[in-house]
């Protein structure tokens, strides 16, 4: 390994860099190919009203020149920004064109994520093509779902904004990690503060023995000013676009009103996987999701205790595992906030890159058996919930949906075509109509303007706040509106009915009940006055 070391060092440095180009080529070759595929298999597979209507609600919107936050309930704008944008340039609002906006998003996470498991051996004299073929695997399976790849790709960007200043703690690379960690907080805030709270970890770490470069506070100031720096756009949006921040204020502030990120679940341990009732293959996911929840936990806590030993002792820690270290506990939170597969995923990735990472330096006795384990054990937790698996072997009808052939489930082709029906009745002309809480899919599919400004409506909100949304609804003008009386996590309690009275109560009192469809739980009305 010495000798491999010595041979590379003493090429000539044009050749050096010559060499990190061809390498990084090949990554993002490898990157574009893994998601291609991805693409080539699910990208008209699978379509949700829910989430991925609600980002495609927004892509939509800023098209026509809305802001997000301002004008619609919204993640943080760059991902907004970001699909609007390819999606104008290719001259598409369609599905299919956000989730292409979205696979390239993803190309630049896993990139990143590949670029850095190879540097890990700084002794190597080429790529171990295999072995970052079976890491891209493991993180292209967790890469879910669909519509928060932004998510998952801003946490492994996280991880090489880290890995580059622990690196080389220089005062330049203090602020251009702030900067970028600035850049994350843009497509969520959330990755603003994990990624800000692990720095902060991480600056502190970095001023315990070792010399030279900035000190603690120096060191902080610089990186301040970069997350300004990196998050000045919205800074800007504040400024400049009336509105702007006091909606983006608000939307602050009710996360401190409601006291939570989101609605929570149990954890799912795996000691409580039920082999007596479920499948052998079923509990077997399940504890398998459990270990994984508790690798998050385990993880972050060991690696934080690691990095600080080694570096009180004056040892050298691989700064990709040192990264992972501080990022690991901060996106468990994520995981934990609404314990599911989906939050896991985006939670996860610091664990998964930390294992990659530690397992790339050991010897292929503990190195093959440890990586295919791991890729195993994540292809059969997460196998089954990704769109093409879905749809395998006709499982799904063909459905068009902004002019693509999309295979969907017959649950959601029935929901597709009930809102068509509607609007085809009630609302053939453009005009508006209402459905809650949770289907803002149904206003992109059919090109129309949400009368309100919570399109997705989960929590219970003020009597004032339901009062402006009420008077949006007048302004508006809808012609038909579909309530679905859904029991979200079983609980009656987040009913619409229940955490929005007053608009529900609106409807009842403005509108004409239409005769029930196959699935009790939805309500259908038509517009009074379209009676008359």
């Amino acid at each position: 390994m010495k000798l491999a070391m010595q041979m590379r060092n003493g090429l000539p440095a044009v050749f050096r860099v010559a060499l990190t180009h061809i390498y990084r080529l090949q990554l993002a070759v490898l990157a574009v190919l893994v998601v291609s595929c991805l693409f080539w298999w699910q990208g008209k597979a699978g379509f949700s009203l829910w989430d991925e209507g609600f980002l495609w609600y927004g892509a939509q919107r800023v098209m026509l020149g809305e802001v997000p936050i301002r004008d619609f309930m919204a993640y943080d704008p760059a991902r907004y920004y970001w699909s609007a944008t390819l999606m104008s340039a290719w001259g598409d609002s369609g599905i299919v064109a956000l989730r292409r906006a979205v696979a390239i998003f993803q190309v630049i996470g896993l990139f990143t994520g590949l670029l850095l498991l190879s540097r890990v051996d700084k002794t190597a004299r080429k790529l171990d093509g295999p072995y970052l073929l079976l890491s891209a695997a493991v993180l292209a399976l967790w890469m879910f779902p669909r519509h928060k790849l932004f998510d998952a790709s801003a946490s492994i960007l996280s991880i090489g904004i880290l890995a580059y200043l622990i690196q080389n703690p220089t005062g330049r690379r203090y602020l251009l990690s702030g900067v970028c960690v600035g850049f994350v907080a843009m497509f969520g805030r959330n990755h603003g503060v994990y990624a800000g709270v692990a720095s902060i970890g991480a600056i502190g770490w970095l001023s315990m023995k070792r010399p030279g470069g900035p000190g603690a506070c120096q060191g902080l100031a610089i990186w301040a000013t970069g997350v300004l720096l990196g998050f000045s756009p919205i800074l800007l949006m504040a400024l400049l676009v009336p509105g702007f921040a006091a909606a983006f204020w608000e939307s602050i502030r009710y996360v401190f009103e409601v006291k939570a990120t989101n609605l929570p679940l149990p954890v799912p341990w795996p000691w409580q996987a039920n082999f007596s009732t479920a499948p052998f293959g079923h509990a077997i996911r399940d504890v398998l999701v459990g270990l994984f929840f508790l690798a998050t936990i385990l993880f972050g806590a060991f690696s934080i205790g690691w990095v600080i030993y080694r570096e009180w002792q004056a040892k050298p820690v691989i700064p990709v595992l040192a990264a992972t270290a501080w990022l690991a506990l901060p996106y468990a939170h994520y995981a934990y906030s609404r314990a599911d597969v989906g939050h896991l995923a985006l939670g996860i990735f610091p664990f998964l890159i930390g294992c990659l990472a530690v397992l790339a330096t050991q010897a292929a006795r503990i190195k093959w058996p440890g990586a295919l384990l791991l890729c195993a054990a994540s292809f059969w937790v997460m196998h089954i919930f990704h769109p093409g698996w879905q749809c395998r072997n006709g499982r799904c009808v063909n459905v068009e949906i902004s002019g693509d052939q999309l295979r969907v489930d017959r649950v959601t082709a029935d929901d597709v075509a009930l809102l068509r029906r509607l609007a085809t009745q009630y609302a053939q002309n453009g005009e508006a109509f209402v459905v809650a809480p949770n289907w803002p899919g149904a206003y992109p599919l059919l090109q129309r303007k949400s009368p309100m400004w919570e399109i997705y409506a989960l929590w219970p909100r003020s009597d004032s706040f339901e009062r402006a949304e009420i008077e949006r609804i007048k302004a508006s003008n809808p012609q038909f509106a579909l309530i679905w009386n859904f029991s979200l996590d079983g609980n009656a309690a987040l009913q619409f009915r229940h955490t929005h009275p007053l608009t529900h109560q609106y409807i009842l009192e403005n509108f004409d009940p239409l005769p029930a469809v196959s699935n009790p739980a939805y309500g259908l009305f038509k517009a009074r006055k379209a009676a008359q």
